[in-house]
């Protein structure tokens, strides 16, 4: 018998056993689900596509590091910008072990609606059933899907700052991947949420919520220090934090993903246990007025924005933080103008009282010698980026008692 055809019928088996062993937990009334993880889907960039062999007929393992841990969980997958249905014909979680490797007696099989497959129609998201499963706080878990079809829109998000594993075949049950392509983005995962007491904080964003400017596979972004803050108090434990930041983004037209206003909704709102919000958007719509007197205009228009956002989070009941935005002088964002239009948000930021409290970002971050700038010890050098000491400085800068009822 050829190699490939024993290799493929011993997948088989080996699916046909954990089809009948890795049963989903069953359903119980009253189960509070609290998002403990969640990446904001956009449609993936031409640079920023699976590189070959591609997601059809590939297995992808990807690292996910969780805030607050539970004894159940579910994972959630998008196919929100795809134009065909999106095939996951296979789907499991491990405790990742570091790198493309997992703890295989801690491998578990995923299951939809009792299936273990699921085809994902295009602008849809698709969540597994509930699985008895020892989620840790703080922990580095790996969703290993292989999919069938794949449409030719991928379903992202490319500002992962973790690497992801990329080898053609069904691979979902091995180790290790030692032949798969690493890339540092994610595709097609969503969130996973866990069965446990609590609330979430959303903390909504662009690129210096994203993380850039952090470690790959070091989970230093600020949300992340927040975190690690949180649990480390015992008055804030209950609390996970969910980042629905996306690199590029803006408020109100243009940049990457949809808008702030655009995915509230989705990203935010509808994150399960979600309680608190935090808003720190606005830099890119500044920096991206160019023509004489556009500053001042998104300066007037971002609170209108602002307002709308506040209404829309208070209308749920949850509460809502307006973070000021960092300084960007020196950055391609610098100038007289786009100076101006920050510092008019910024006091609307802090003196509008629409918010529930402010976390004044800036003042954490500017250079007391030169206030239009990043501190030296924060700066990645572009100027406009945060460094990790500069996500450790944005994370002391917020108030635990926030969070205390």
């Amino acid at each position: 018998m050829p190699a490939s055809l024993r290799h493929y019928r011993a997948v088989a088996v080996a699916l046909a056993v954990w089809a009948a062993c890795a049963r989903p937990a069953a359903p119980a009334p009253g189960l509070h689900w609290l998002g403990t993880w969640a990446a904001s889907p956009q449609l993936t960039e031409q640079r920023n596509l699976p590189p070959p062999p591609g997601l059809a007929g590939s297995t992808l393992r990807q690292v996910v590091h969780i805030s607050v841990g539970g004894r159940t969980l579910r994972v959630r997958f998008a196919n929100t910008f795809g134009g065909s249905p999106l095939a996951v014909t296979s789907a499991h979680i491990a405790r990742s072990r570091g790198g493309d490797v997992i703890d295989v007696a801690s491998d578990r099989g995923l299951t939809f609606a009792g299936a273990g497959s699921v085809r994902i129609p295009p602008g849809a998201m698709a969540t597994s059933d509930p699985l008895d499963y020892d989620a840790p706080t703080l922990g580095d878990l790996a969703i290993t899907i292989h999919i069938g079809a794949a449409p030719a829109e991928v379903t992202g998000h490319p500002g992962s700052r973790t690497t992801s594993y990329l080898q053609a075949g069904q691979w979902v049950f091995s180790a290790e991947l030692p032949d798969a392509v690493p890339i540092d983005h994610w595709y097609v995962i969503a969130g996973l949420d866990v069965v446990a007491e609590g609330a979430a904080v959303v903390t909504l964003g662009n690129s210096i919520t994203d993380g850039r400017g952090s470690g790959p596979n070091r989970n230093t972004r600020w949300p992340d220090n927040l975190a690690r803050r949180l649990q480390a108090n015992p008055r804030t434990r209950h609390v996970a934090v969910l980042n629905a930041g996306i690199g590029g983004n803006t408020v109100l037209a243009g940049g990457l993903g949809p808008t702030a206003l655009s995915r509230l909704d989705r990203d935010v709102l509808a994150q399960p246990g979600a309680h608190w919000v935090i808003l720190l958007e606005g830099v890119n719509d500044i920096g991206g007025a160019r023509e004489p007197r556009s500053a001042a205009a998104v300066a007037r228009n971002l609170p209108v924005a602002y307002r709308a956002i506040i209404d829309r989070v208070h209308d749920r009941g949850l509460r809502i933080f307006g973070a000021t935005i960092p300084p960007f002088g020196g950055s391609q964002y610098g100038g007289d103008d786009r100076e101006a239009a920050r510092q008019t948000v910024n006091r609307w930021i802090r003196s509008s009282r629409r918010f529930d409290a402010v976390i004044d970002f800036d003042a954490a971050l500017r250079d007391p010698a030169e206030p239009s700038r990043l501190l030296p010890s924060a700066d990645t050098g572009d100027h406009l980026h945060p460094n990790e000491a500069g996500y450790r400085l944005m994370a002391d800068a917020i108030d635990l008692a926030l969070f205390i009822p």
